[in-house]
Protein backbone atom coordinates (compact mmCIF):
# COMPACT_ATOMS: atom_id res chain seq x y z
CA UNK A 1 0.00 0.00 0.00
CA UNK A 2 2.36 2.37 0.64
CA UNK A 3 4.38 1.69 -2.64
CA UNK A 4 1.34 2.89 -4.72
CA UNK A 5 0.70 5.38 -1.99
CA UNK A 6 4.87 6.55 -3.34
CA UNK A 7 4.02 6.00 -7.48
CA UNK A 8 1.05 8.21 -7.26
CA UNK A 9 2.31 11.30 -5.24
CA UNK A 10 5.36 10.56 -7.56
CA UNK A 11 3.31 10.36 -11.00
CA UNK A 12 1.24 13.38 -9.22
CA UNK A 13 4.10 15.45 -8.71
CA UNK A 14 5.75 15.15 -12.36
CA UNK A 15 2.67 15.49 -14.18
CA UNK A 16 1.91 18.38 -12.31
CA UNK A 17 5.54 20.12 -13.12
CA UNK A 18 5.08 18.64 -16.70
CA UNK A 19 1.54 20.43 -16.64
CA UNK A 20 3.40 23.95 -15.27
CA UNK A 21 6.19 24.14 -18.02
CA UNK A 22 3.65 23.34 -20.89
CA UNK A 23 1.91 26.10 -19.53
CA UNK A 24 5.29 28.48 -19.28
CA UNK A 25 5.82 27.07 -23.08
CA UNK A 26 2.48 27.78 -24.40
CA UNK A 27 2.72 31.26 -22.29
CA UNK A 28 6.23 31.96 -24.07
CA UNK A 29 4.76 30.81 -27.45
CA UNK A 30 1.79 33.10 -27.44
CA UNK A 31 4.49 35.95 -26.68
CA UNK A 32 6.92 35.39 -28.99
CA UNK A 33 3.59 35.14 -31.46
CA UNK A 34 1.85 37.88 -30.56
CA UNK A 35 5.35 40.08 -30.89
CA UNK A 36 5.61 38.65 -34.32
CA UNK A 37 2.40 40.08 -35.22
CA UNK A 38 2.70 42.94 -34.04
CA UNK A 39 6.20 43.61 -35.73
CA UNK A 40 4.67 42.19 -38.93
CA UNK A 41 1.55 44.40 -38.46
CA UNK A 42 3.63 47.44 -37.41
CA UNK A 43 6.76 47.31 -40.47
CA UNK A 44 4.20 46.72 -43.01
CA UNK A 45 6.20 43.44 -44.20
CA UNK A 46 5.62 42.08 -47.39
CA UNK A 47 5.32 38.45 -47.53
CA UNK A 48 8.41 38.48 -49.33
CA UNK A 49 9.92 40.49 -46.46
CA UNK A 50 8.57 38.22 -43.78
CA UNK A 51 9.77 34.80 -45.38
CA UNK A 52 13.58 36.42 -45.17
CA UNK A 53 13.10 38.73 -42.13
CA UNK A 54 11.09 36.54 -39.58
CA UNK A 55 13.46 33.35 -39.45
CA UNK A 56 16.17 35.96 -38.76
CA UNK A 57 14.60 37.67 -36.23
CA UNK A 58 13.34 34.42 -34.23
CA UNK A 59 17.61 32.93 -34.66
CA UNK A 60 18.60 36.64 -33.18
CA UNK A 61 15.82 36.21 -30.20
CA UNK A 62 16.80 32.13 -29.33
CA UNK A 63 20.34 33.60 -29.46
CA UNK A 64 19.75 36.58 -26.96
CA UNK A 65 17.13 33.72 -24.66
CA UNK A 66 20.28 31.67 -24.77
CA UNK A 67 22.75 34.65 -23.40
CA UNK A 68 20.28 35.42 -20.43
CA UNK A 69 19.45 32.06 -19.78
CA UNK A 70 23.36 31.17 -19.19
CA UNK A 71 23.56 33.79 -17.13
CA UNK A 72 20.41 33.06 -14.96
CA UNK A 73 21.71 30.11 -14.53
CA UNK A 74 24.99 30.69 -13.42
CA UNK A 75 23.35 33.14 -10.51
CA UNK A 76 20.71 30.02 -9.87
CA UNK A 77 23.59 28.07 -8.56
CA UNK A 78 25.15 30.75 -6.59
CA UNK A 79 21.90 31.39 -4.97
CA UNK A 80 21.98 27.31 -3.81
CA UNK A 81 25.29 27.25 -2.98
CA UNK A 82 25.70 26.84 0.67
CA UNK A 83 28.53 28.80 1.15
CA UNK A 84 29.47 30.52 -2.33
CA UNK A 85 33.06 31.95 -2.64
CA UNK A 86 33.73 35.45 -4.11
CA UNK A 87 34.85 33.89 -7.02
CA UNK A 88 31.63 32.51 -7.55
CA UNK A 89 29.69 35.71 -7.27
CA UNK A 90 31.89 37.12 -9.02
CA UNK A 91 31.64 35.10 -12.26
CA UNK A 92 27.56 35.13 -11.66
CA UNK A 93 27.77 38.86 -11.37
CA UNK A 94 29.96 39.32 -14.51
CA UNK A 95 27.92 36.79 -16.24
CA UNK A 96 24.96 39.15 -14.83
CA UNK A 97 25.96 42.31 -16.27
CA UNK A 98 27.79 40.89 -19.63
CA UNK A 99 24.10 40.01 -20.89
CA UNK A 100 23.37 43.60 -22.09
CA UNK A 101 26.82 43.69 -23.78
CA UNK A 102 26.14 40.36 -25.64
CA UNK A 103 22.17 41.45 -26.30
CA UNK A 104 23.59 44.34 -27.94
CA UNK A 105 26.30 42.36 -29.83
CA UNK A 106 24.02 40.00 -30.87
CA UNK A 107 21.49 42.68 -32.27
CA UNK A 108 24.60 44.63 -33.90
CA UNK A 109 25.20 41.56 -35.91
CA UNK A 110 21.69 40.95 -37.03
CA UNK A 111 20.88 44.75 -37.70
CA UNK A 112 23.08 44.49 -40.90
CA UNK A 113 21.42 41.40 -42.21
CA UNK A 114 18.17 43.15 -41.50
CA UNK A 115 19.52 45.82 -42.83
CA UNK A 116 19.42 44.15 -46.63
CA UNK A 117 15.91 42.91 -46.07
CA UNK A 118 14.36 46.39 -44.64
CA UNK A 119 13.94 49.47 -45.45
CA UNK A 120 15.61 52.08 -43.43
CA UNK A 121 12.34 53.56 -41.95
CA UNK A 122 11.67 49.71 -41.11
CA UNK A 123 14.44 49.60 -39.40
CA UNK A 124 13.88 52.21 -37.10
CA UNK A 125 10.18 50.65 -36.63
CA UNK A 126 11.60 47.88 -35.28
CA UNK A 127 13.32 49.35 -32.37
CA UNK A 128 10.01 51.16 -32.00
CA UNK A 129 7.78 48.40 -32.37
CA UNK A 130 9.38 46.29 -29.59
CA UNK A 131 9.68 48.51 -27.30
CA UNK A 132 6.24 49.25 -27.66
CA UNK A 133 5.26 45.46 -27.33
CA UNK A 134 6.93 45.38 -24.09
CA UNK A 135 5.59 48.55 -23.05
CA UNK A 136 1.71 47.07 -23.54
CA UNK A 137 3.39 43.81 -21.64
CA UNK A 138 4.45 45.67 -18.33
CA UNK A 139 0.70 47.67 -18.82
CA UNK A 140 -1.35 44.34 -18.86
CA UNK A 141 0.53 42.98 -16.01
CA UNK A 142 0.11 45.83 -13.71
CA UNK A 143 -3.70 45.39 -14.91
CA UNK A 144 -3.53 41.89 -13.44
CA UNK A 145 -2.39 42.70 -10.41
CA UNK A 146 -4.92 44.78 -9.10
Amino acid sequence: MKRIVAILTLVLAISTTAIAQNGRTKFAADMYQAKHEMIIEELGLTMTQQKQFMPLYEQMEREIYQVNRTARALAGEVEKKKNPSDRDYETAAAALSNTRIREGEIEAKYFEKFSKILSKKQLFQLKQTELKFTREMIGKKKNNKK
